[in-house]
């Protein structure tokens, strides 16, 4: 495989098939800011020639696909501005994500919470191992919070009441559950099994009709943008430059429970 963003990227390409590994695996895959801009951009450059028929994105280990941002990163906010860049700048690779000219399929295995869990939510289709688990505890972690833009994918994905559910009870979903509400389409054992139904599920589509699978994933992106827009400004500045999201961030990358003072 080819290396980028530090080897933190892993990128190969077989028989049409392209393979796309989050490698940190000693962070449970978390994603840096570099990481999220080389995947994004890798995405939306694929060919549209047929010389790639599809793209996996997985994560290194077995043990997490990517457990969110690398809390670390966050430290250095200290305006409004830092907040409000971080969102577009992940609303811009979500977005690439989505404009992949082929499909994408999440090869999930064990923790896929956050960023990583945004990710995988953008993909076309969705395979877990049976230790899976699924969500944005971010209301027990870090108290900052999702776009508007990522709850409106997830409330496509999921619908209304089990997104207010999901965010709001800070619980993960796990694979059986998963499979039961379509936001994974199989359950596999254990990361052998994933590998090779992965790659049996990237044949499948490689061997398909890419106009028609172009066609039916842009129409069905119209239709989710073709919603009412939302102006969240002020609810970014209100959580990521709160007290509690500074207290969040600490307690996290001390390993110790936030307390929280709604401010």
């Amino acid at each position: 495989m080819e290396t980028d963003a530090g080897d933190e990227l892993l990128v190969g390409h077989e028989d049409g098939i392209l393979r796309v590994v989050l490698n940190r695996p000693h962070a449970r895959n978390a994603l840096t800011f570099a990481m999220y801009e080389r995947l994004g951009a890798l995405l939306a450059g694929q060919p549209s020639d047929g010389s790639v028929k599809a793209v996996v994105i997985t994560g290194a280990g077995g043990k997490a696909f990517a457990a969110g941002t690398d809390m670390g990163q966050f430290r250095v906010f200290e305006s409004p501005a830092d907040a409000h860049a971080y969102e577009a700048s992940i609303e811009r690779v979500l977005g690439q994500i989505e404009a992949c000219p082929v499909p994408t399929i999440a090869a999930i295995a064990g923790a896929c919470t956050g960023g990583g869990a945004a990710i995988a939510a953008c993909c076309d289709l969705r395979l877990a191992t049976a230790d899976m688990r699924f969500g944005f505890p971010i209301a027990r972690t870090l108290g900052n919070c999702l776009s508007a833009a990522t709850l409106a994918r997830l409330v496509a994905l999921l619908g209304e009441a089990r997104v207010r559910d999901l965010v709001l009870t800070a619980r993960l979903i796990e694979a059986e559950e998963a499979r039961s509400i379509g936001l994974v389409s199989d359950v596999l054992a254990d990361v052998g099994d994933l590998e090779a139904a992965t790659a049996a599920l990237a044949r499948r589509l490689a061997g398909h009709a890419p106009l028609t699978m172009r066609a039916t994933r842009e129409a069905l992106a119209r239709l989710r943008r073709a919603g009412p827009r939302v102006d969240d400004s002020d609810l970014v500045t209100l959580c990521y430059m709160s007290e509690d999201f500074r207290g969040g961030i600490e307690a996290f990358l001390g390993k110790r429970p936030p307390v929280w003072k709604g401010r």
